[in-house]
């Protein structure tokens, strides 16, 4: 039987790998907020159950029956935030949470219905595909980190990283969010960025550009 929790790991553990993270579990202890212990069950019980497998160095790999549960919860997460936005017209900061709440207990048949009236190709509001694309796939894209950026070049917003509800709060008291773009006027040697969108001008730390991708405009 799939359980919540098991779904709760093997998203987690989907969406770590494309983030381009290392999946261990101190990480996946990190990533869900639990204590080590609690991941130690846990895998041992998605191990029984053959939906994952751990190699002797640590890292933890999705079976194929686990990647299809987890990118099939993913593809859910993703459209219930799209709902929220696209027909709810929730802020785009504050989706991502609701839609780790609802995910669960939303039926196929309205999965479906949701598929079929927003289309499954289309960026959740924090511009990210589903499930996330991994970085280097961004980069082949030609997509770069904010962090990444050269002064005196002005960018387009492309997505940010959906699991801290803190950043995307601050980036919307800054006005960066997917979609606007920005000129890059400084690299300051305290590392910030000196930023304009618009008629404002905001300085930009190295933690919160290193959660951006953006596209040269």
């Amino acid at each position: 039987m799939i359980t919540v929790s098991k779904e709760d790991y093997l998203k987690a553990i989907l969406e770590a790998e494309c983030e381009g993270e290392q999946v261990i579990a101190a990480r996946l202890a990190q990533w869900l907020s639990v204590s080590a212990p609690a991941v130690t069950m846990a895998l041992r019980r998605l191990k029984r159950d053959g939906l994952v497998s751990v190699r002797q160095d640590g890292k933890v790999l999705l079976t194929r029956a686990g990647r299809s549960i987890a990118r099939q919860l993913a593809l859910r997460h993703h459209l219930i935030e799209r709902m929220l936005h696209e027909i709810f017209g929730m802020p785009w900061y504050k989706v991502h949470d609701e839609a780790e709440r609802l995910e669960h207990a939303v039926s196929g048949d309205f999965e479906a219905r949701l598929a079929r009236k927003l289309g499954r190709s289309g960026p959740c509001p924090h511009g990210n595909a589903a499930p996330p694309e991994h970085p280097r796939v961004k980069r082949k894209r030609g997509l770069l980190l904010l962090s990444e950026s050269e002064p005196g070049s002005r960018y387009a917003v492309q997505s940010v990283y959906e699991r801290d509800r803190q950043l995307l709060e601050f980036l919307e008291r800054k006005g960066i969010r997917p979609g606007i773009s920005l000129d890059v006027r400084a690299r300051n040697y305290d590392g910030t960025l000196s930023l304009s969108i618009g008629r404002t001008i905001t300085a930009l730390g190295g933690p919160a550009a290193e959660k951006i991708w953006v596209a040269k405009a």
